[in-house]
């Protein structure tokens, strides 16, 4: 079974990536199921109710988040009420939304964890116990199982990792936007990757259009961070697992201009 994972999606820019090259990657590397991290695609900080239904129209099955799911209003309705879009599954139980889903795509049943990170990141419960729990939940009804870590430090997103290799089919980190060459299938058969990257303009920083961000770190002084529009590309990573033992067979990075 191939999985497609999109690293963060920014803007206008990322969304018009989506929508130009999914469908193409969807036909050409037999894409079964397509997962996004979509927690920037409105304005570059937050999702909208009609932004998910754009990203669900372009092939999308499942959306991921992070630290700004809360940024636009609309969002906590919408999300409460949706079975694939998720928010990070350690945050209180009070909150709204789900942590993590089971859909179904041609006939298998597929799990999706959404969890973030605690070094360097606000306060929230530990990524870890929610894990181990909601993986015993899942692998009742299938043992394939993907796991997006929304977390700043590597060291944390490495020992996450390792502490669910063989229980998940892939741990897929997100957040900085800078996608690493780390890819790689652990010992007991989790393929994991420190982050996926973005989508998005990377003629820039991060996704922000570079002489904003360069002006804020030269003065300190509070700026707006437009949207790069130039060098746009899709980050991602191409996961091929096994459908009856869950264990992934190979993982592939994807860094696609448009």
């Amino acid at each position: 079974m191939n999985i497609l994972f999109i690293g963060d999606i920014v803007g206008r820019p990322g969304r018009e990536a989506i929508k130009t090259l999914v469908p193409v990657l969807i036909k050409d590397k037999k894409i079964d199921c397509v997962i996004a991290n979509g927690e920037n695609a409105a304005g570059g900080s937050g999702l909208t109710a009609f932004i998910c239904d754009e990203l669900f129209s372009y092939g999308v099955n499942v959306l991921t988040s992070g630290d700004h799911i809360w940024k636009k209003k609309d969002i906590i309705e919408y999300i409460d009420k949706s079975r694939t879009l998720l928010r990070p599954l350690n945050y209180p139980e009070s909150v709204p939304g789900n942590g993590f889903t089971i859909v179904n795509i041609k006939g298998v049943d597929i799990g999706v964890i959404n969890l973030m990170g605690r070094v360097f990141m606000q306060p929230i419960e530990c990524p870890f116990l929610a894990a181990e729990k909601a993986v015993k939940e899942i692998r009742k009804k299938t043992n394939i199982i993907i796991v997006d870590l929304h977390a700043e430090a590597t060291s944390e997103k490495i020992a996450l990792g390792l502490f669910l290799d063989g229980r998940v089919s892939c741990l897929i980190g997100t957040h900085t936007h800078v996608q690493t060459a780390d890819e790689k299938i652990l010992q007991k058969g989790t393929a994991y990757i420190t982050d996926c990257g973005m989508t998005g303009g990377f003629d820039g920083v991060i996704g922000r259009k570079k002489e904003q961000i360069i002006h804020r770190f030269i003065t300190q002084m509070p700026a707006r961070f437009e949207i790069a529009e130039d060098d746009v590309r899709i980050n991602a990573v191409l996961v091929n697992i096994n459908k009856k033992t869950g264990q992934a067979v190979s993982i592939e990075r994807i860094d696609i201009p448009v």
